[in-house]
């Protein structure tokens, strides 16, 4: 059993909103095991999942390049906002998103060997550390088009669609907005949904109902969740009346696939003591 740390309980209080002792009494149960723990206080509380790989904890920008029928979404991070919102930090995001969909590289690895140069040559002007963190490649004989969120790039997707630009392009913004998994109900990781159908199961027996009952609080529950993590099922943003796929099929238009990326996804971010940095400067 690994050590119950302060940071560990205010990690799940982070992502699950609910109160320390709850959090650390999970952790104690689940041995230490983060994810284990957030399943523990969902069974008891009814709290929904955290996203505890989701908080954004990186600065940089996202890109992304259409050429022909080759399309690119990159994130590339640096260390601070401040480098985040130059011009040329911005022109670096941009031509490596240009080079993955014009030489359409297989890795991370390779991809960042074809922009070395660049990096070494913009860090050098700037100061500052940096580096291509993912990219995703979409090639395809359908369309494709892309939308990036805000004037801070922190938030995209690139989609490949079948219809009228206009409509995918809302749709793209829409995902930004809803943040959906995946398209349809036929994605969804089998797993997944046997871990939330084992988490509403065990929630409806502790809460004393019926059977018969229960069963149908669990499928009833299990079809809003499908609805609330698959594009196609999600209320649309634009007009919450009607679905996303209600929409799409409104307009003879159709999502096959998409990518998402939200800046810093994942990472965690050192934290810096300012008052304790400067403190300790004084002294030298």
């Amino acid at each position: 059993m690994s050590a119950i740390t302060a940071k560990m309980v205010a990690d799940l209080r982070a992502a699950t909103g609910l109160g320390m002792m709850e959090c650390k009494k999970a952790l104690v149960e689940a041995e230490g095991n983060m994810e284990k723990a957030e399943e523990i206080l969902r069974i008891k509380s009814g709290a929904k999942a955290g996203k505890l790989a989701g908080r954004t904890a990186a600065e940089g920008v996202l890109a992304y390049a259409i050429e022909g029928n080759v399309g690119v979404l990159v994130e590339v991070n640096c260390e601070t906002d401040f480098v985040a919102k130059d011009a040329g930090f911005v022109a670096f995001a941009n031509s490596v998103a240009k080079t993955a969909a014009e030489k359409k590289p297989a890795t991370l690895e390779e991809l960042s060997a074809l922009v070395e140069e660049e990096r070494k040559a913009i860090i050098a002007k700037l100061g500052e550390n940096m580096s291509v963190r993912r990219f995703e490649i979409i090639e395809t004989d359908n369309n494709l088009t892309a939308y990036i969120h805000g004037a801070l790039a922190t938030e995209g997707v690139l989609v490949e669609y079948k219809g009228a630009e206009d409509v995918a392009r809302k749709v793209g913004m829409h995902i930004v907005a809803a943040k959906p998994q995946c398209v349809s109900e036929s994605e969804v990781d089998a797993e997944t949904v046997e871990k939330e159908r084992r988490i509403y199961t065990q929630q409806a027996i502790e809460s004393g109902k019926p059977a018969d009952i229960a069963e149908k609080m669990v499928e009833g529950r299990i079809k809003k969740f499908l609805a609330e993590v698959t594009l196609n099922g999600q209320a649309f943003v634009m007009n919450p009346d009607q679905t996303v796929a209600q929409f799409l099929k409104e307009n003879g238009a159709e999502v096959v696939r998409f990518v998402r990326y939200k800046v810093g996804d994942g990472i965690e971010k050192k934290e810096v003591d300012y008052a304790a940095e400067v403190a300790a400067a004084a002294k030298v």
